[in-house]
């Protein structure tokens, strides 16, 4: 009994370093942010769904049995993604700032506000644990069943650079710790969900070993075929938010290119006439 508690306590001990690495992962993407002072081409959603991730657990775990290290990732993860949509807030546009403000009031507010009601007024006891865990049980599988649109973007570009192996790498690894965690605790909350992330984990990397080494070039992806990466990369894990880089198009530039070019001609053209003027005098 001692041994089946230690190896729980340790499973649960790395899944909370692994997870807490990998919620890190933004940092760079949020370094950007500041440097150029603009959120544009990146979007909130992922980090909101993670914020609201985070909260469920959180909330789930108080009620639990013995569910510290469960509350020791969320609650970090809480006050990063909490930290992100603040800073993602402060340098978004206008748009972007009023659908953010939506996206928040939506699951963070109104939503888990009335999974809040329904669990404290409406449940009782084991009752109110066994809502609450099949809440963050079923909520944990759509999260993880995002990846499919990466899995379909991979196989039908044969192209991996918007799947990063290392990402792949540590979520599936999050997932194995997380499953293990809640086997040995006997939580199934906890251990069936993280069953379909390993799942999923491993087709990512065995997709990367397929098509890592493309057999032509690919063109650029527009801004929102980017963006579609952005959302579904930053869904994998009921604890992780990570973002990739996003990367517009430049049609700008083309058309900057245009004006210049019809501003050269437009000079030449003057000097031509100047010329001919002073050869006629």
């Amino acid at each position: 009994m001692a041994l089946h508690l230690t190896l729980a306590f340790a499973f649960g001990l790395l899944g909370n370093i692994i997870s807490f690495l990998v919620c890190l992962a933004p940092m760079p993407t949020f370094y950007q942010i500041c440097k150029k002072k603009t959120s544009e081409g990146f979007q909130s959603l992922p980090y909101v769904i993670a914020l609201f991730s985070a909260m469920l657990w959180l909330f789930y775990a108080i009620f639990a049995n013995d569910a510290t290290l469960l509350i020791t990732i969320n609650s970090f993860t809480f006050f990063m993604e909490t930290a992100y949509i603040a800073i993602y807030f402060f340098y978004a546009s206008k748009r972007d700032r009023i659908l953010t403000t939506k996206l928040v009031l939506g699951f963070n507010v109104f939503g888990f506000g009335i999974i809040f009601l329904v669990a404290m007024f409406l449940t009782h006891g084991e009752e109110r644990v066994k809502v609450l865990g099949w809440i963050c049980m079923i909520f944990a599988l759509c999260v993880f069943v995002a990846p499919l649109g990466i899995l379909r973007k991979v196989i039908k570009t044969k192209s991996v650079e918007y799947m990063p192996f290392s990402l792949s790498f540590f979520l599936t690894l999050s997932a194995i710790m997380w499953f293990f965690y809640g086997f040995l605790k006997k939580d199934l909350f906890v251990a069936i969900p993280n069953i379909l992330g390993f799942i999923f984990g491993i087709l990512q990397m065995l997709l990367y070993v397929i098509y890592r080494n493309p057999k032509k070039t690919l063109e650029k992806p527009t801004l929102n075929e980017s963006s579609e990466h952005v959302i579904d990369v930053a869904k994998l894990g009921a604890t992780i938010c990570c973002e990739l880089n996003t990367a517009v198009a430049g049609p700008n530039n083309i058309g900057n290119d245009h004006v210049e070019d019809k501003y050269v001609k437009e000079q030449c053209k003057q000097i031509n006439q100047d010329k001919n003027v002073s050869d006629t005098v």
